[in-house]
């Protein structure tokens, strides 16, 4: 009924906006552009980044390029100034500087002076972004990212299209990273409930350019990446960018790396009215994964820490030589864009992907039951390894804690995973006068399709415990089998699903917005717009076991979400805004990276629904050699959806949860040669109804952190000598964080000291040394409920690399 009283409302508005559109493109209204202020052409006389480009672009109403259909290199006077860099999707036309909302974008002089080898490295930069090993026994990892301290797995994306794989994301093609904070369901869809991320990736430009470089360092690090850009004729190029990377991971033992990625691309039409980027990218990963440390209690009273902080080594790892990660991801994408007039501007953007996986993994258990209790699914002859696992480290012989490897109720076993998709976005960017009032009228259509097979396999026995603190990943006699073999020993899948062979999930989101950008006076102009979505999806869990039914469940859900936001702009450099939006999480909208979408008593569950208030300022100062932005926000979810650290079932429940706090950003040229990059971010995030006993009223939302802040700066030295070096250096800091909604367990602060430097020699050549946690501290990066990760220990990354 709600949805109904809300479309009734939008429909003469709807209506009537794109009525104006046709009309004024039909009569040939006039473009609606001012004279390019001094700030902005001045801005526009230095280019910057790894190429260029030949720009024929219109200016829009805030005279700065508005087409960003290659998103290659980017005028700014400061290549570190990120506020006019692309938002880089076409529904998004404006940069980072005009969009109202706080973005946060990590740009590509950054990630070379950092040496950024993956999309987690890129995030460190931006505050307000945590990672998560896993859900139960889905065993998720890969990228799994919160944002703001809500969940942000679904919300990668690649060019504004969605990037569904649930994998370790390599950055070798990456131009650089866009995080647009707060709800964004009006442009991305259901989702999105602290932000999205955007990876803004490498696209063919005019000219040629060829560009190699070797890594090698701790940990066996090897790696080399190549860029070629070949121009073929003059509106053709073509590019290619490849990778190879083998590592270990300094602090932890057994965990590697071996991956390898390829993206060539090929554009048509560049500098002209109609172009057409075509790109494919194949990434290959065989790597361990990680589950971490596992949290305990010194009493039946006591905060739960990570089990390193009382001693135990950081480099323990708890799996088993079973345990492996192996995916391999295909998308290939083509974006299409036509400028039709002075006024509009079609844009269509499609992506079909497929991602193949092998997972298996071991999840800890260290418990603290009385004596003589057990463990489901963990006895061995009738012995529960983890039973006294706490209490034994805590008593007078430490040794004899043992930890269980099988997880909670059926533990991790080992699935393969078989997916693909599907994706057409098509959009229309109009700038036009309705008699003296100037409009940016956005809107289009959006169609996806995923679905996910997964086939579950059963180890013949339980994995043996091991020493919590000498473990052995060795484990003789275990036998891997299929569904038919041990039927009774699958997951046994929560809510009376029972061990199924297999899960089979899909989803149809079929999507509409529109938005309209309306200038009151040349300074003022308010936004509002909307999007319908329709998410219909299907689960089922199938064979295996007999003891239960096959079952089948289903969502459709209708959702609305608008957006308004008023934006003060007296110049081109200097913004002041205000944004409301809405955003809505199906609980089956993580079709291809969550344990169980969807049971009997979810699958009728409402969504989350979140709601951001958010006012801020962007400015641009010293003829846009150093960009500032401030942001203060208020963002309310409810109904918030939880995943039980044990069976690794979700839940939808009617907790209430608020996070509020002010991000503030200074990134630019400080003085000639010194270049500075910093963020900071304080929150006050509060549950404010608990709704199930496993919250606490009143208590701090999980892995939010009061404070967090980054800085990174770097230094020229007698640049274009023979003699030339470059320093630098940052820190990360992130506050300490509750682990769980109840808030009875903690991580300790992360502070991690990064330097580098550098030197050009013979024009084209550079050689670099990054350090990386200078001071050996134990951090922790990847986080849950019951177990936590190591970050990387102190460690050196060697450079040499070639452009030409």
């Amino acid at each position: 009924m709600r949805n109904k009283t809300i479309r009734q409302k939008l429909r003469p508005f709807s209506l009537l906006t794109a009525s104006m559109a046709l009309a004024c493109a039909a009569s040939g209204a006039q473009a609606a552009s001012d004279p390019a202020s001094p700030a902005a052409q001045d801005s526009s006389s230095t280019t910057t980044g790894s190429s260029t480009r030949t720009d024929t672009s219109v200016q829009d109403a805030y005279t700065h390029d508005s087409d960003h259909s290659h998103d290659l290199t980017h005028v700014t006077a400061s290549p570190m100034n990120v506020l006019h860099e692309s938002i880089g999707l076409s529904r998004m036309p404006q940069d980072a500087m005009h969009t109202p909302q706080n973005v946060n974008v990590v740009p590509q002089i950054l990630m070379q002076q950092q040496n950024v080898k993956s999309l987690d490295e890129a995030l460190k930069n931006v505050p307000g972004i945590t990672a998560s090993v896993g859900e139960g026994e889905g065993g998720m990892a890969g990228d799994q990212f919160l944002i703001r301290g809500f969940a942000a797995q679904n919300d990668i994306y690649e060019n504004g299209l969605r990037d569904f794989g649930v994998y370790t994301r390599d950055s070798f093609y990456y131009d650089h990273v866009s995080v647009i904070k707060g709800p964004s369901s009006e442009v991305f869809g259901n989702g999105t409930t602290g932000g999205a991320i955007n990876i803004v990736t490498k696209t063919p430009h005019l000219g040629n350019s060829y560009q190699a470089s070797f890594s090698g360092g701790s940990g066996s690090y090897y790696r080399g990446t190549l860029d070629v850009n070949y121009q073929l004729n003059s509106t053709t190029a073509f590019r290619l960018t490849g990778m190879g990377n083998e590592n270990n991971v300094v602090g932890r033992d057994y965990i590697y790396s071996h991956r390898w990625g390829i993206a060539p691309s090929l554009a048509f039409g560049l500098g002209k009215k109609v172009s057409f980027v075509l790109e494919y990218f194949h990434q290959n990963d065989n790597r361990i994964p990680d589950y971490g440390v596992p949290v305990v209690y010194s009493s039946a009273n006591a905060i739960g820490r990570p089990v390193t902080e009382y001693g135990v080594k950081r480099t323990n790892w708890y799996g088993t030589t079973y345990d492996q990660d192996d995916s391999s991801t295909d998308m290939i994408t083509g974006r299409l864009t036509a400028k039709v007039n002075p006024i509009l501007t079609l844009y269509n953007d499609m992506r079909g992907g497929i991602f193949h996986r092998y997972f298996s993994a071991s999840q800890e258990a260290c418990s603290n039951f009385s004596s003589g209790a057990t463990l489901t699914n963990n006895t061995i002859n009738g012995v529960a390894p983890s039973s006294t696992c706490q209490s034994d480290f805590f008593s007078s012989n430490p040794a004899a804690a043992q930890v269980a490897r099988n997880g909670g109720v059926g533990g991790p076993e080992p699935y393969r995973q078989s997916d693909w998709s599907i994706q057409d976005v098509f959009s229309g960017v109009a700038h036009l006068k309705t008699g003296r009032i100037r409009h940016e009228i956005i809107g289009g259509f959006d169609i996806e399709y995923v679905t996910d097979h997964r086939q579950n396999y059963a180890y013949g026995s339980n994995r043996p415990g091991t020493s919590l603190l000498d473990p052995s990943p060795y484990v003789p006699g275990l036998t891997l089998g299929n569904c038919s073999q041990y039927p009774n020993r699958l997951v046994n899948i929560g809510n009376g699903v029972g061990r199924k062979c297999y899960k089979d999930s899909d989803a149809l989101d079929v999507g509409f917005f529109l938005s309209d950008q309306v200038w009151l006076t040349d300074y003022l102009s308010v936004k509002a717009g909307f999007r319908w979505d329709n998410w219909n999806s299907h689960y089922s869990a199938t064979g295996g076991s007999t003891a239960t039914p096959d079952v089948h469940y289903g969502q459709n859900e209708t959702t609305i979400n608008p957006s308004v936001s008023i934006m003060y702009t007296p110049r081109s450099n200097l913004m002041v805004y205000f944004n409301w939006s809405e955003s809505t999480t199906p609980l089956s909208l993580y079709v291809t990276n969550s344990s169980e979408p969807l049971n009997a008593k979810s699958a009728s569950a409402a969504p989350e629904r979140s709601r951001l208030y958010e006012v801020g300022t962007k400015y641009s100062a010293f003829h846009d050699r150093i960009g500032f932005t401030a942001a203060l926000f208020r963002l309310e979810k409810n109904n918030s959806v939880q995943t039980d650290p044990s069976t690794g079932d979700i839940s939808a429940t009617s907790d209430q949860e608020r996070n509020q706090g002010l991000e503030l950003s200074a990134s630019g040229t400080l003085l000639p040669n010194w270049m500075f990059y910093g963020t900071y971010a304080l929150y006050d995030p509060t549950i404010t109804k608990a709704g199930s006993t496993t919250s606490k009223q009143g208590g701090q939302i999980q892995y939010v952190p009061h404070n967090q802040a980054t800085a990174w700066t770097s230094y020229e030295i007698a640049p274009r000598k023979p003699w030339n070096m470059t320093i630098g250096g940052g820190i990360t800091w992130r506050q300490g964080v509750w682990l769980d909604q109840a808030n009875t367990a903690r991580v300790p602060a992360t502070v991690e000291f990064d330097a580098m430097v550098s030197h050009h020699f013979a024009d084209h050549w550079k050689v670099a040394m990054n350090a990386y946690n200078l001071d050996n501290r134990l951090n922790y990066g990847s986080l849950f409920s019951n177990r936590v990760t190591p970050s990387i220990g102190r460690s050196f990354l060697f450079n040499i690399s070639a452009q030409y």
